[in-house]
């Protein structure tokens, strides 16, 4: 008898905690690459471009409290506890800002985006787009709150029981779309979005389900505050 494979036991809080800085250090990346953001942040990006007095997870605070109202509405419910995904996406929104300032590469008013060689920004973007759906997917696996994007997915896939990557993939696209039609409104051109963009759309989804197999095959995610947990039931 093969001896089974022994998974390792992770606490949903330290998964959270390390889903933050994972997400945020990826998108900066992804910005600073200049072959287009994510179409989940692309909007906010946009946003942020055109409005100079708000900066990239500012404009982030701004988008997502527009969708977590749409949320509600879409799920019919609302609980005090929903907030805590806005909570996440101002640690979020804090700590994409402490990025994009503490690291020259991804400081836009040190060095403009796009400024490396081709094979430097096509590695960046590679590796932006792996720890965005590695993010999402560990996200996915603790009972805390994501932020209100992936909030969104989750919530409305468990309450309408829907398949949730390819709702995920439909919701990407429509992120794709709706950024698409911001930045032609505020600067008549494609500004923000570009073939990085459209290789997210495409592949995000199915990373997010590879990485969430990979994940649940090596690793338990269990709640170091049981009692805690309890109080995240989305029903």
């Amino acid at each position: 008898m093969k001896n089974r494979q022994k998974k390792v036991k992770l606490y949903s809080e330290i998964v959270y905690i390390a889903a933050l800085c994972i997400l945020s250090f990826s998108v900066a990346m992804t910005a600073a690459a200049d072959y287009g953001v994510s179409m989940i942040v692309a909007p906010a990006y946009i946003i942020s471009m055109k409005f100079d007095f708000l900066t990239f997870g500012q404009a982030e605070y701004v988008f997502q409290g527009v969708l977590f109202i749409l949320f509600c509405l879409v799920i019919r419910k609302f609980k005090a506890i929903f907030l805590t995904s806005f909570l996440t996406c101002v640690l979020y929104g804090a700590l994409l800002d402490m990025w994009r300032t503490v690291i020259p590469a991804f400081n836009p008013s040190v060095t403009t985006p796009g400024d490396f060689s081709t094979p430097v920004r096509i590695a960046m973007l590679v590796a932006g787009m792996l720890m965005t759906s590695f993010s999402v997917c560990l996200f996915y696996r603790t009972y805390l709150y994501p932020q209100v994007y992936d909030f969104f997915v989750k919530g409305v896939a468990e309450r309408y029981n829907l398949n949730r990557t390819k709702f995920k993939v439909l919701f990407d696209c429509c992120c794709l779309l709706l950024a698409t039609a911001l930045t032609l409104l505020f600067f008549g051109e494609i500004k923000g979005i570009g073939v990085g963009t459209l290789v997210m759309t495409a592949l995000n989804g199915v990373l997010i389900g590879a990485f969430g197999k990979l994940t649940d095959k090596c690793t338990t995610i269990t709640p170091a505050a049981k009692a805690f947990s309890a109080h995240f039931d989305l029903a």
